[in-house]
């Protein structure tokens, strides 16, 4: 099958952004230059498709400041049970806000019955997170507010979050992930 990608230009402050597709719905959205960018829309054929100017509008609305009302057409491939479970948690944190890993494990686990779920584990299913932004996994930080394991790249999970309204300054940035 093949695949296709658009770039998008972002205001400044923010990284570009590559989309994929399969010809009908999203696939991925991506900083570039990143690592969860590299090797995924290799090898696509550029071409301006109707699902890539549904999400040229929903990102021109969000980095306007704005809450889109609308989510374009996406597919996720390899999407196992347990990352649909935290891709659902993750859609459902509101516009501005923030939960940490290990809340949504104690989620996780309340909803098995289980005392406890690997926050190790939420974050690997968060970090798989093929379509970035528009499923806010930037809206999720470690313990003590750390900023941590964000693929599209540190300064752009701060700029995400300071973008929505989050004081960013109470953010802890791990030696290893600082600028």
């Amino acid at each position: 099958m093949m695949t296709y990608r658009w770039r998008y230009e972002t205001p400044d402050g923010f990284g570009d952004m590559l989309m994929s597709s399969d010809g009908r719905v999203l696939t991925g959205l991506r900083f570039a230059g990143f690592r969860d960018a590299s090797g995924r829309t290799s090898d696509c054929e550029e071409r301006d498709l109707p699902v890539f100017r549904e999400t040229r509008r929903w990102l021109d609305v969000y980095f306007s400041g704005g809450q889109p009302n609308f989510i374009p057409p996406y597919s996720s491939e390899n999407l196992t049970p347990f990352r649909k479970e935290v891709r659902d948690i993750m859609l459902a944190v509101p516009f501005g806000k923030t939960t940490t890993y290990g809340e949504i494990a104690g989620v996780l686990a309340k909803k098995r019955g289980i005392a406890k779920m690997s926050a190790q584990a939420v974050g690997g299913a968060v970090g798989w997170n093929p379509l970035c932004i528009i499923v806010p996994c930037h809206r999720v930080v470690g313990v003590n507010a750390g900023l941590t394991g964000y693929g599209g790249g540190i300064e752009n999970k701060i700029a995400l979050l300071a973008h929505e309204g989050n004081d960013v300054t109470k953010y802890m940035v791990p030696k290893i992930e600082q600028l």
